[in-house]
This record gives C-alpha cells, sequence and structure tokens, in this order.
C-alpha cells in the first residue's frame, strides 16, 4: 500500500510536470493594427474686438522730457566710505602624502598690487612667479625656476 501511494504521488507529479511544460510551449500572439488619425485642426477662437476704436495710443512729443543735470550727480568714494583698495593675503599647502607643495602671497595698495607664488612641478622643479600691477599697466610677471629636471 505504501508503494502505491508512492506511484500515486510520482505519477500525480509526473502529469503537472506535462501538463506545466504544454501550457509553457502556447507562446502569447500579437497583433498590429494601423493607428486610427485622431488629429483634427484646432479652431479659430479668436475674435475680433467689437469696437474699432484704438486701443493704444503713443504719447505726445510734450509729455517726455529727459532728466534736468542737477537731477544726477555721481556718487564720491568718501559719500559710502569707500577708499583706495589695500589688502594683504598669504595661503600655502604642503602635503607630504601626495606631494603638493605650493603657496601664494599678494598685496595691495591702491592701484598698486604685489605678488608671487610658487608650485612644485611633477618633474621636480620648483616654479617661482614674482609679478606687480601698476594702475593700468597690465600684469607683468617674472618666472624663474630652481631646481633640475628629472624623468624617472
Amino acid at each position: 500500500q505504501h508503494i502505491n501511494n508512492m506511484n500515486n504521488k510520482v505519477c500525480l507529479i509526473l502529469l503537472a510536470a506535462v501538463a506545466a511544460l504544454a501550457y509553457a510551449d502556447e507562446r502569447p500572439t500579437y497583433s498590429y493594427q494601423q493607428p486610427q488619425n485622431s488629429y483634427s485642426p484646432p479652431q479659430n477662437t479668436y475674435q475680433a474686438p467689437e469696437s474699432s476704436e484704438e486701443v493704444y495710443s503713443a504719447p505726445s512729443e510734450e509729455s517726455y522730457s529727459a532728466p534736468s543735470e542737477e537731477s544726477y550727480s555721481a556718487s564720491s568714494e568718501e559719500e559710502y566710505g569707500y577708499g583706495p583698495a589695500k589688502y594683504d593675503f598669504d595661503w600655502s599647502v604642503k602635503d607630504e602624502y601626495s606631494g603638493n607643495d605650493f603657496a601664494q602671497e599678494e598685496s595691495r595698495d591702491g592701484d598698486r598690487t604685489d605678488g608671487s607664488y610658487y608650485v612644485h612641478l611633477p618633474d621636480g622643479r620648483l616654479q617661482k612667479v614674482t609679478y606687480y600691477v601698476d594702475g593700468d599697466s597690465g600684469y607683468v610677471a617674472e618666472v624663474s625656476y630652481e631646481g633640475e629636471a628629472q624623468y624617472p
């Protein structure tokens, strides 16, 4: 009796497996239908104004006058507490792990600016730049290098 129950279970499992395979073999079918044209041109909803009166009229020549010279005056630096630019700053980075080593310093007094910066280049040299700006003379720089370039 135990064997018959076992055979019945095996038959049932096999029957379920065959049914599952037969069902899986059925593939869905797809069909294509041409899209329907649902476009319709827009309806004209604009309506002309009922009155023929002009809504806008340009201002007359007499309604405009330029501001008088007395109404405008340039603000002076003293009025706002401004004076000639004056500052000093410097900063630097030196990181042993990455090898980064660079810095900058700059000072300004009025139209004269002086400064310098340096950076260690990947080839082992130190690049130094010293510069100044004096009024409208532009940026004037002197570049120098220390050390010997090395390409390991």
